[in-house]
């Protein structure tokens, strides 16, 4: 509850963003099987456009929205997963909240509940909830003064991996395909540090269907 409490703050500062996909909601057929959908910020919003065919081959549904900290997508959680009858909701947010995009200070324990909060969500619903972790990126272009950004990055990816391996719940390490031998997002395979290229979301996308068998 603690995450989804913090939410209704952040609505006030950006309520657009509870509406983005209400229209492509809307137009969603039924589902005839189980419908995945990827849930999170910049990096998820940014895939289908360098890897369409992605998701026209795997029917996936992309519901990520640019520059959106974790309070945000709690709130917006029921229209874009619960009410479009996803079966599994894959999780990808918390850079947003290292990079302190409402202002901050950046808190671990609030990112992580927001967290915490979605899984309830998907557990409460029958969806079976996916936590990635945060790419290990080390860099943050709009946010230069945040200087420890990939030992924050950690900091946090060790806490979800060790719930998810608590309550039996699939992690996906991207950083496993993502990161050089000092543990950091690769050159080449992204934009900034943050967002992947076409190259990284290959990548990640390999992984994504081996994890979700």
């Amino acid at each position: 509850m603690t995450g989804l409490l913090l939410a209704f703050g952040a609505a006030a500062q950006n309520p657009a963003h509870v509406q983005r996909y209400a229209e492509d909601n809307a137009k969603l057929s039924a589902p005839t099987g189980p419908r995945v959908v990827l849930f999170g910020d910049s990096i998820t919003d940014g895939w289908p456009g360098q890897r369409p065919e992605f998701f026209a081959t795997t029917g996936f549904i992309g519901r990520g929205i640019s520059g959106e900290e974790t309070s945000h997508m709690v709130l917006r959680f029921r229209q874009d997963v619960i009410d479009i009858q996803a079966s599994t909701v894959v999780i990808l947010a918390g850079i947003n909240d290292i990079a302190i995009n409402m202002g901050g200070p950046y808190r671990e324990d609030v990112t992580y509940a927001n967290i915490l909060t979605m899984i309830d969500l998907a557990w409460q619903n029958g969806i079976r909830p996916v936590i990635c972790g945060v790419l290990p990126s080390y860099h943050l272009r709009w946010r230069t003064e945040v200087t420890d950004c990939y030992e924050k990055v950690c900091s946090l990816n060790a806490r979800l991996k060790a719930y998810c391996e608590r309550h039996g719940i699939t992690y996906i390490d991207y950083g496993s395909v993502l990161a050089g031998p000092d543990g950091k997002v690769r050159d080449g395979l992204t934009t900034d540090t943050v967002h992947p290229n076409a190259a990284g979301y290959a990548f990640m996308e390999k992984l994504l269907l081996e994890s979700l068998k």
